[in-house]
């Protein structure tokens, strides 16, 4: 019989999560990640292949558990305009807590290799989509109930606020001031405000 794995794969990708989002992928090694999973080399390799490969299986651990967490309350089926704005709220209060420095591993990723590894471009392309698909969705919910009038242009909207969702995230990475972020934050929800239906 084989001998029975010393460590739970879940638990090694939480712990490659948070080396890789401190220190990305070219500056961390094989020998910290080695150091930091807990596992020795033949390990890890046997888990994973290779770096690359560790590396891939943490984007895809980030996207359905992490990710998954932030979107949520946009993506669940009564998403609507406070969905929008509680999304924002609390990335600005992110950069007041531990996350400061570090931001999102996938944003972080789209900035250091989206433009150089096929893998993680095809990781980060479906980030993007992904929260652009989010903003759709609670705008569409919006404006089904009468949040938001007829004339406001769904499309045009989702992808100004993905585009200020990513740089809020690289914002926290780079250890923005946090009134900026909030300052953000409510600039958004002022936006959203111009668009609401007379009605409401």
């Amino acid at each position: 019989m084989g001998r029975a794995k010393q460590y739970e794969r879940t638990e090694l990708l939480d712990r490659a999560v948070e080396l890789f989002r401190r220190q990305g992928f070219n500056g961390t090694s094989t020998t910290e990640l080695v150091e930091e999973l807990g596992v020795n080399r033949k390990s890890m390799y046997s888990e994973f292949e290779s770096k690359q490969g560790l590396f891939e299986a943490t984007l895809e651990h980030y996207d359905r558990n992490h990710l998954s967490r932030v979107l949520g309350p946009l993506e669940a089926d009564d998403a609507g305009l406070e969905s929008i704005r509680g999304a924002f709220e609390d990335y600005a209060s992110a950069s007041e807590g531990r996350f400061s420095g570090l931001g999102c591993l996938m944003c972080n990723t789209a900035v250091e290799r989206g433009a150089t590894d096929p893998a993680s471009s095809r990781f980060t392309a479906a980030y993007l989509a992904r929260i652009d698909a989010a903003f759709r969705h609670g705008l569409g919910n919006a404006q089904q109930s009468g949040e938001i009038g007829e004339q406001a242009n769904l499309g045009e909207l989702a992808a100004f606020l993905t585009s200020v969702f990513v740089g809020v995230a690289a914002s926290i990475r780079a250890e923005a001031p946090p009134e900026q972020l909030h300052a953000t934050s409510k600039m958004v929800s002022d936006l959203l405000q111009t668009h609401s239906s007379p009605r409401t």
